[in-house]
Parts: C-alpha cells; structure tokens; sequence
C-alpha cells in the first residue's frame, strides 16, 4: 500500500506540474490560476512527506525500494541529498526541540528567523547548481514566467507548510509538561484539516510517538 500511495503521489505531482507548464497561463486576474499553484504546492508537499517516510522505512520492507522512492522525491522536490535528510531527520527524532536538533532553532523562536535557518541547514551546493541548469534547460521551451509560477513558488510555498505544520508549531517553545518526552504538541482532532494542512502531520506528537506509522494512518492513532 505504501508503495502504490508513494506511486500516485509521484504521478499525479508529474501530471500537475506537465498540464500546469504546458496547458495553463499566468494570469493573476483568474482565480483558477491560484488554485492550480496551490495544489501544486499541496503536491510538493505530499512528494517530501513520502520522501520523509522512506526515510522511515515504512513504505516497503524492501529496503532498496524505500531508499529509491526516497532519493526520486527528494529529487523532485529539489535536488535536494537524500543522504543528508535522513542523517538530520534521525538526529531530530533523537533530540526533538532541543539543541542537538538540526530542525529546533536553539537561538531564536522568531518564526521567519527559524524558517531561513531550516531552509539554510537543508540547502547545499550541489543542489543550487542541479537546479540551476534544470532551469535553464526547461526555459529552452518553457516561458520563464510559467516556470517562476508553477514550479518554483510552489516548491517554496511548499516549504513554507512543511515547516509551519511539521516544525515550528509543534516544536515551538514552551516545551509543557504534555509535551514530553517528544517536545511535541499535535493539532485538534480533526482528520479534514489535518489532511488539507499537511498530510496528518499536524498530528505530531502521535508521529514521533509512532514513528513507525505512514502518513495516510496516522490519523488512526491520534
């Protein structure tokens, strides 16, 4: 099940971003072209939260399929290492919210200080460069514009969700008593929103309680 979930994701975010390059226009007076940026971004999403799951090994026994599907999201997503992921996502399930957690911002809680610092910690050279030439070979026959609106803001409004939902307000001080031992909060029951916010993650604490549990039943444990 996990692998044919990862599978869909993976498709559809390919078909969404094709129809968005290929078929849509930007036009910031139609409100379908708003729409299709966010379900974009909701898709970029759902591709780094698979990619996190492999990092978990829970989308199949198989371990070379996990780390497949892992480094082909991660890749999508935008180019970023895999390898560096999951050495920093075990090192955050270890030490969550203190200061041995590469995703905790130690020195300041201001939300848009911590955000840069997460987004800092997980770029690297190489992916700047990956991308850029990306970049430049899809504007051969793509218009800037189209590849500014529909692939790079999602991915960056992506970013903003997953740190918003999966970091920040869950590992945001104070750390309370019914926060331990995983200095977590988890949003209000509410299975809607927690799949539109961020794909049950929302449910934090229930994640690093049961790390074991995919996205798509977290839900079951809340």
């Amino acid at each position: 099940m996990g692998v044919l979930i990862a599978s869909i994701i993976i498709l559809v975010w390919l078909a969404h971003l094709f129809y968005s390059l290929v078929y849509l226009n930007v036009n910031l007076s139609d409100p379908l072209f708003y729409l299709n940026v966010l379900i974009q971004a909701y898709l970029f999403t759902g591709l780094f939260i698979t990619a996190h799951d492999s990092m978990h090994g829970i989308l199949s026994n198989n371990k070379k399929v996990n780390k497949l599907f892992g480094q082909i999201c991660t890749t999508f997503y935008a180019c970023m290492s895999y390898k560096r992921l999951i050495k920093n996502h075990f090192m955050h399930h270890k030490n969550p919210g203190e200061e041995n957690d590469p995703d905790f911002n130690a020195k300041s809680q201001n939300f848009f200080l911590w955000w840069a610092a997460f987004l800092f910690r997980y770029t690297t050279i190489l992916q700047i460069i990956l991308m850029g030439i990306i970049y430049n070979v899809l504007k051969i026959w793509i218009p800037e514009i189209k590849l500014l609106m529909f692939w790079i803001l999602p991915a960056f409004l992506s970013t903003f969700q997953l740190f918003f939902f999966g970091t920040y307000l869950p590992h945001r001080k104070p750390h309370l008593n019914e926060m331990k031992p995983h200095n977590s909060r988890s949003q209000k029951k509410n299975h809607l929103l927690a799949m539109l916010s961020c794909y049950f993650f929302g449910y934090h604490y229930e994640h690093h309680a049961f790390p074991h549990i995919p996205w798509w039943q977290l839900y079951k444990v809340k």
